[in-house]
């Protein structure tokens, strides 16, 4: 019995290496590990490298590839080490260096579109369409400062919800976030398709350690023990240590003004209601916004970037309560989101209607206001 793969072939039993030819394509093939278990089970997709600089995911796909073994494993496991390999070789960060495209903004692709909508196409006609379960590996990107949790869909029917939360439950991390978001990511896309997915977050700054790369694959692998895909008594320390609690509402703030930005917390605080978290400065050093949030809540993850556009992301929260009600509106290209639509934000930009979220305040408008 065997699994083929495109241009790869795996016998029951056995695991091997090797490059997935892309059909439109010469210059780009996929680093591929496939295994197939000598007992029946599930077929599942890890991959790494949609965001080709989100270094902790591509190193966790690797060596994962390298440690599992047939005997590791019931069923079926696809491992692409590395998706956007176009984007990797040029270090153009999260995009595609052929055409500047967002890998996770475009699914479920174009056959007839420029590369990163044919790469879309080609992972759901290749891949999506062969497996049962699908664990997405990322971390945060060169300009985000990120706390480890991870998203599971919501957007497909409850029992495929169901599955996805008891995958994310298997992380070793404080939080996860529900989303029922139907478009942009690859996760997405797969959650629509009714297969359960997740997004493993860890890591951020452009750079990987061997303690995160660790972490990432303990987590990997026990979310593979839950849907009954690996089973060996090899990876003894995979013990977790917290069950990640539902973060019920998350919301997304974008900057209000170009300028330099001065971040005052650390992903992971906890800050409370009406605290400075951060401030823009003009080019002359004068504070021009500073942003507070009307809830007490945690930062999941912001950026760093010193340099930050007008309407780009600057920091996404959560908590646990009910959102402050009678918000003001704050309007700009990637409005304010809840948990629907906050990897949207984060891993796809797509535009989400207008939400009650904290505003960023001008400095001329903080007297009389919290």
């Amino acid at each position: 019995m065997s699994f083929t793969l495109c241009n790869l072939t795996v016998e029951k039993g056995q695991k091997i290496q090797g490059y997935l030819d892309l059909p439109f394509t010469e210059e780009d093939k996929l680093p591929c590990t496939l295994i197939y278990g000598q007992e029946d089970g599930p077929t599942v997709l890890v991959d790494g490298g949609i965001h080709n600089a989100e270094y902790v995911g591509i190193e966790c796909v690797t060596g994962l590839g390298k440690m599992l073994e047939p005997s590791d494993i019931k069923g079926i496991l696809i491992m692409i080490h590395l998706v956007n390999v176009n984007g990797f070789k040029e270090r153009t960060v999260s995009l595609s260096a052929a055409d500047g495209k967002n890998l996770n903004r475009v699914f479920p692709g174009n056959p007839d579109g420029t590369y990163t909508d044919k790469l879309a196409y080609f992972m759901e006609k290749e891949l999506f369409s062969r497996i049962d379960y699908y664990i997405d590996v990322h971390n945060g990107d060169w300009f985000e400062d990120l706390s480890p949790f991870i998203y599971c869909v919501g957007n497909g029917s409850q029992e495929t919800t169901d599955k996805a939360v008891e995958m994310a439950k298997a992380a070793d991390v404080p939080y996860y976030v529900i989303s029922k978001s139907k478009q942009g990511g690859a996760y997405n896309r797969a959650g629509v398709l009714g297969i359960p997915s997740v997004l493993l977050e860890r890591g951020c700054y452009g750079l990987w350690s061997p303690e995160e790369v660790m972490a990432s694959q303990k987590d990997v692998r026990n979310i593979l023990r839950v849907i009954g895909s690996l089973e060996s008594d090899r990876f003894i320390n995979d013990r977790q240590n917290q069950i990640p609690k539902h973060m019920t509402h998350a919301h997304y703030i974008d900057s209000g003004q170009t300028g330099c930005w001065f971040p005052q917390k650390r992903a992971g605080q906890v800050v409370a209601a009406g605290e400075l978290i951060g401030v823009m400065k003009d080019f002359f050093g004068n504070t021009i916004e500073e942003v507070r949030l009307e809830e007490a809540s945690i930062i999941l993850y912001q950026t760093v970037s010193y340099s930050v556009p007008k309407d780009t992301p600057l920091i996404a929260y959560g908590h646990y309560a009910e959102c402050v009600e009678n918000h003001v509106h704050h309007h700009h290209d990637h409005e304010g989101a809840v948990v629907d639509n906050l990897d949207e934000l984060h891993e796809s930009s797509v535009t989400a209607p207008a939400l009650s979220v904290s505003k960023i305040v001008p400095v001329d408008e903080l007297i009389g206001n919290d």
